[in-house]
């Protein structure tokens, strides 16, 4: 495959990527959550059908802190894909560290960035959804423009379930966006009644 074509093919994958997760929007450092775990979706784009086994990891507003997606790629265009996505403003050269259970760190270069969010990118290997079953954890790690870690955990609990089991169906797929939604507004109703109270507080102590 030429540089061009892979590139090509890197830009598919993230897109179809971002259309088969939540839609959610970047964020800063805020306690990540992941109500969903690891589930596999599937889609078929310009004769290529795709799955991506993927995690998201967001904020509870429901902004993305950091997506982990192994996508597999068949028909025109066969490639195995891993990519790692995190809000935009980073800086591109550290790129993003991978380790598994505080193993050695394995950088991921950055391939694109969207107005939303880059995606670092490596060809995904056999050994890498071994050590992926066999981990328990993930540490993701990427480098803000202020030049500031942004480590993000993610369990693997969950993993080889979805790795070596069925896709979702569409409707599925509808079911955990709207629960994600309803988690989303829970959370931001909460968070307008807590600052409501802190003001209220606010004007009785003056």
């Amino acid at each position: 495959m030429t540089k061009t074509n892979a590139y090509r093919v890197s830009v598919m994958a993230a897109s179809v990527a971002g259309l088969l997760g939540t839609g959610a929007l970047p964020a800063a450092a805020q306690q990540a959550t992941s109500p969903q775990g690891w589930f596999k979706a599937c889609a078929k784009q310009e004769d290529v059908d795709i799955c991506n086994v993927q995690n998201i990891m967001t904020a509870e507003t429901g902004q993305l802190l950091t997506a982990v997606s192994l996508i597999e790629l068949k028909g025109k265009v066969n490639r195995k894909v891993f990519q790692v996505s995190v809000p935009s403003g980073r800086l591109v050269p550290p790129g993003i560290g991978l380790q598994i259970d505080g193993g050695k760190t394995q950088k991921l270069d950055y391939v694109i960035c969207f107005p939303d969010r880059c995606v670092a990118e490596t060809a995904l290997t056999d050994q890498m959804v071994a050590s992926f079953k066999k981990g328990g954890e993930l540490l993701l790690t990427s480098v803000n423009f202020q030049n500031q870690q942004n480590p993000i955990k993610m369990t693997l609990a969950g993993f080889t379930g979805a790795f070596d089991g069925e896709p979702l169906q569409q409707s599925d797929i509808e079911a955990r966006q709207k629960a994600l939604q309803d988690y989303v507004s829970k959370n931001n109703e909460d968070f307008a009644k807590k600052l409501k109270e802190e003001q209220e507080k606010a004007k009785a102590a003056n």
